[in-house]
């Protein structure tokens, strides 16, 4: 596990996901807001394939994201398109409804870039986010992300067109947190 001050960032386990799917999959305005896709309902029981984990698919890091205190699981969180070449990735992170508000975003994306940096040796890590996403430009740029820029008209939502900001952080502007760490 990765730990952070308050959140630790596990492997997804198969109790997880029907957790996750409810809370952040089920909601269809959440799953606008979060997903490049059009929403579309997942047959129960079926494996749905936004929190499956693939261990063979290199270009995509997903995490359960748990609670220090207690282990409750809070939410979901990945290192996607990782680029092995030029040494990049995209944060995603999607916290459970009751879980927003208490710094756990902050948190979880401060360990998401101890794992990219640290452990994978990125050089770039990248956030794409709503532009009405308060919380995750937040979490963003506490860490260190620099707004880069806005892509006008960008992301289809509920019926319009939104704009999503550009963020990014690279490995020698990034200023460790010593107190993330992986533990076993």
């Amino acid at each position: 596990m990765l730990r952070g001050d308050t959140i630790g960032l596990r492997a997804r386990h198969e109790e997880d996901i029907p957790i996750l799917r409810a809370e952040l999959y089920d909601d269809v305005v959440n799953s606008s807001r979060s997903e490049s896709r059009p929403w579309r309902p997942i047959t129960p029981g079926s494996k749905d394939p936004r929190l499956v984990v693939d261990d063979d698919e290199p270009r995509h890091v997903p995490f359960s994201v748990v609670e220090l205190d207690g282990g409750a699981l809070v939410g979901t969180a990945a290192l996607w398109g990782i680029d092995t070449h030029h040494r990049s990735a995209h944060i995603g992170l999607g916290l459970l409804p009751s879980s927003r508000g208490r710094g756990y975003g902050t948190d979880a994306v401060a360990v998401l870039c101890h794992y990219g940096f640290v452990v994978r040796g990125l050089q770039r890590l990248q956030i794409e986010t709503l532009s009405d996403n308060a919380a995750m430009l937040r979490a963003a740029e506490r860490n260190g992300f620099a707004r880069e820029g806005v892509l006008r008209s960008s992301a289809w939502v509920m019926g319009e067109f939104m704009d999503e900001v550009l963020l990014g952080l690279l490995a020698q502007d990034w200023k460790a947190d010593p107190k993330a760490r992986a533990v076993s």
